[in-house]
């Protein structure tokens, strides 16, 4: 009999006899990596059931479906977790567990804005944006992004609906330029509604934007703040200063060791951490406190 012509049947399970798979495509799961599924269980228990056959042994399951979720369960401190029971043999039991993490329509990510207006509904329930952002187990810094989508501008959703904007993210690029620069953003919005119909402007231009906006503001700020911090420098103090005079014999004095100087950060390599922690934009700034933020939450989850 296939999976697919098996019976089923829906049951709550003692954790302890359900065993992992030995054979389970999914061979390495980090603990660190479960963090965000235990706080899920933690908050509402497991939301999915795992799949399982009957093992050898009376009254035992082995995992088909769900293996994160029982080791997430357990690390949650969850006695029982839900189970459909299917028998399976050892053959089908690999495929089911590939179509299942191969993609191909099984799940479907929700559309950003859906995202965002999901997690500032949930986020409204709490007094301030870091216990909700605590809730989800995340730094504080990560909530303004998740619900970025949800607080655009009526211009730019306006834009994003009739198919001009091409994607979420790059409508939400086009509002963090106008946070930085809002006649440079009314003037793109301006030149994107002008566009014919069908098409759209890319993420690429946004970007672009938004870059040069990045750097023509660090260049203007940094001899700003230079000469904020020349002008506020206390005066030096005046002393009499006693000089010996060096005997010929004992040789020149020797030469000033040089100061080194402070040397920056590669801006490469600022993109690049950029890019994976989801700020495009490539500021040094922003890119310095997410990290802060993104290890303070590590140490103290």
């Amino acid at each position: 009999m296939t999976f697919k012509d098996s019976s089923s049947h829906f049951q709550i399970v003692d954790v302890t006899m359900i065993e992992p798979d030995s054979s389970h495509l999914r061979q390495n799961i980090e603990e660190g990596s479960l963090k965000g599924l235990v706080n899920s269980i933690e908050k509402l228990g497991v939301i999915h059931p795992l799949v399982v056959r009957p093992a050898a042994a009376e009254g035992r399951y082995t995992v088909i479906v769900g293996e994160r979720r029982r080791q997430a369960a357990i690390l949650a401190g969850e006695k029982t977790v839900p189970v459909v029971i299917r028998p399976c043999a050892a053959d089908a039991t690999l495929e089911v567990q590939v179509f299942e993490n191969i993609g191909l329509g099984v799940r479907s990510a929700l559309e950003p804005r859906d995202m965002a207006n999901a997690i500032q509904a949930i986020a409204e329930r709490f007094a301030t944006p870091e216990e909700a952002a605590q809730y989800f187990a995340r730094p504080a810094t990560w909530l303004s992004q998740a619900t970025a989508a949800a607080n655009l501008s009526e211009k730019v959703t306006a834009l994003l609906d009739s198919g001009k904007i091409a994607s979420t993210s790059t409508a939400v690029q086009l509002e963090r330029l106008a946070k930085k620069n809002e006649a440079k953003a009314d003037s793109l919005i301006d030149q994107i509604e002008q566009l014919p119909e069908g098409e759209k402007v890319s993420k690429k231009v946004v970007d672009n934007a938004l870059s040069e906006e990045s750097g023509r503001r660090k260049k203007t700020e940094e001899p700003a703040a230079a000469a904020e911090s020349v002008a506020n420098a206390a005066p030096p103090i005046e002393r009499e200063v006693t000089v010996a005079v060096r005997d010929d014999a004992l040789g020149p004095l020797p030469a000033a060791a040089p100061v080194a100087s402070r040397s920056r950060v590669n801006p490469g390599k600022v993109r690049l951490v950029a890019e994976i922690l989801g700020l495009s934009d490539g500021d040094e700034e922003e890119v310095l406190v997410r990290l802060i933020d993104e290890f303070l939450a590590l140490k103290n989850a």
